[in-house]
């Protein structure tokens, strides 16, 4: 558990309501690929996410109010549920977040708020937190910043220009679908469009030498509006080819009391799980969305990782790691961009002969070993525990 946050008394009934809302909300993928450990891995409202490069870094997650205009039913900032709200100004925000960096507790700022009057407002509090942040207490360090649907332009621009990643939540794959989640949104114009309108910044500020943000990420709510997998995925894929989205991130569906979905089932969150995987498969391993092994309702295996289901169908004949190409490898389960990279640059000193000699390079050698050759000879063959292999 982190450390108690202490501010000013004056301010501690918002951080309790601010921040443990925004907590409520993150969505990161697993730590690992062990299903058990759960997608959300918030502690309170300081929380590790984890960063592409490997390793974490503690972020205080807040929203900036959580009262909304939106009655969306699924969400927890919605004007159609009764609760209390409250708001922090600019000042008050940045005096907190600068508290708990000093006292080492938090070494990057998630901000995110609920839209109230509406999305120029809401933009221009967010962006004057983090101005007094970068101008006034000369923070360098990782700065989140959410996209509001529908923000005028120069918000957008000035938000690519100040933080380290910012995003846009789609919340749902399609106009259709926002329409179940989110009916008073509208789809193209006023959260794509954003969106587009991001990158479009990021290109120009990159040109002209200017800092800008690193990358673009959305979120999806799963499991509320009827929604497959395959209809999920063709979005992110788009996307990516589009407006060179990075990652994508999905959040199982709870139902939250009192709202108009407090009777729907919550969403397994092992679903949430198989798509960031097929997320990862679309965006580090080089598979198309036709590639992947969806049924006949579009809806990804639970039984097996994607990658597993794809190779079982696939991969007939063993790749031989010690002359595959990169490509080849990265099609094989338990196999992953890194290690990949080992086994290529370690193959050029000595011969593979052995699963320890993999295992060392960090594969999974329990999912790799019935679809490899070293050295010509098939791997030892375990018993595998997941069903697609039997």
């Amino acid at each position: 558990m982190p450390p108690a946050i202490v501010v000013e008394p004056d301010l501690q009934q918002k951080l309790a309501i601010l921040s443990q809302e925004a907590a409520d909300e993150v969505a990161d993928p697993p730590l690992t690929a062990s299903i058990q450990r759960g997608i959300t891995h918030a502690t309170g409202f300081l929380y590790n996410a984890q960063r592409s490069a490997g390793g974490s870094i503690r972020l205080f997650k807040v929203l900036q109010t959580n009262a909304c205009r939106y009655s969306c039913p699924y969400c927890f900032t919605s004007c159609a549920i009764r609760r209390r709200r409250t708001t922090f100004k600019p000042d008050e925000l940045a005096t907190t977040f600068v508290h708990l960096h000093r006292q080492r507790q938090a070494e990057g700022l998630f901000l995110s708020s609920g839209i109230v009057p509406d999305a120029d407002a809401t933009m221009e509090r967010m962006l004057a937190t983090v101005e007094r942040l970068r101008l006034r207490a000369g923070f360098r360090g990782y700065i989140h910043l959410k996209l509001i649907p529908g923000a005028r332009f120069e918000y957008i621009e000035r938000a690519v220009a100040l933080a380290d990643r910012v995003s846009l939540n789609l919340e749902a794959p399609n106009p259709d679908r926002l329409r179940v989640l989110a009916p008073e949104k509208e789809f193209a114009e006023a959260m794509w469009q954003r969106l587009a309108w991001a990158r479009q910044v990021i290109e120009q500020r990159r040109a002209a030498g200017l800092p800008a943000a690193r990358s673009i990420t959305t979120q999806f709510v799963v499991g509320a509006a009827g929604e497959s997998d395959a209809e999920l995925l063709h979005t992110v894929a788009y996307a990516q080819q589009t407006i060179q989205l990075g990652r994508s991130y999905f959040s199982a569906f709870h139902p939250i009391e009192r709202s108009p979905f407090s009777d729907l089932p919550a969403e397994d969150p092992i679903r949430a799980a198989r798509l960031y995987q097929a997320e990862a498969m679309l965006r580090e391993y080089g598979f198309s969305v036709a590639e992947l092994p969806f049924d006949e309702q579009g809806n990804l295996p639970r039984d097996c990782t994607p990658k597993q289901a794809w190779a079982v169908r696939h991969l007939h004949e063993p790749v031989e790691v010690n002359t595959a190409s990169l490509q080849q490898l990265l099609r094989v389960p338990g196999i992953g961009p890194r290690s990949a990279a080992r086994i290529i640059a370690v193959r050029r000193q000595q011969c593979l002969r052995n699963l320890d000699d993999l295992r060392r390079l960090g594969v999974n050698v329990n999912w790799a070993a019935s679809f490899v050759l070293l050295d010509g000879r098939a791997a030892l063959r375990q018993l595998s525990l997941w069903p697609a292999q039997r």
